[in-house]
C-alpha cells in the first residue's frame, strides 16, 4: 500500500462521517506529494459523488498547492511558526545572567 493511500485509509477509519474528498485533502496536506501522485490517487480514492466534474481542475490545483505548502515554505526560507514560538518561549524562560556586583 502506498503512503498516500495508507494516510487516506487511516483518516477515513478515524472519521467515518467525513466525505472521501475531505479525508483525501487531509491526507495530502503538507506532505510534499508530487503532482502526478496526487492526481492519480485522487481519481482512485475520492468518490465521484463528492465533487462535480466541472470543478476537478480547481480541486486538483488546490490539492497540489496543499501538498507542496510545507515543502515550498522550507525552500523559500519561511520560518516554521511553531518552532519559532517554541524558541521564543525558551528565550523568555531562560534566566538572565547575573552580573557580579562590586
Amino acid at each position: 500500500m502506498k503512503s498516500l493511500e495508507r494516510r487516506h485509509k487511516n483518516i477515513v477509519a478515524k472519521n467515518p462521517n467525513f466525505s472521501s474528498l475531505s479525508c483525501f485533502t487531509r491526507a495530502v496536506d503538507g506532505q510534499g506529494f508530487s503532482k502526478q501522485t496526487v492526481h492519480r490517487w485522487f481519481y482512485k480514492l475520492v468518490e465521484k459523488d463528492d465533487y462535480q466534474r466541472a470543478d476537478v481542475k480547481g480541486i486538483l490545483a488546490e490539492l497540489d498547492s496543499l501538498s507542496k505548502s510545507a515543502e515550498d515554505d522550507k525552500k523559500q526560507g519561511y520560518i516554521n511558526t511553531q518552532s519559532f514560538a517554541i524558541q521564543q518561549r525558551r528565550l523568555i524562560a531562560r534566566p538572565q545572567l547575573q552580573t557580579a556586583q562590586i
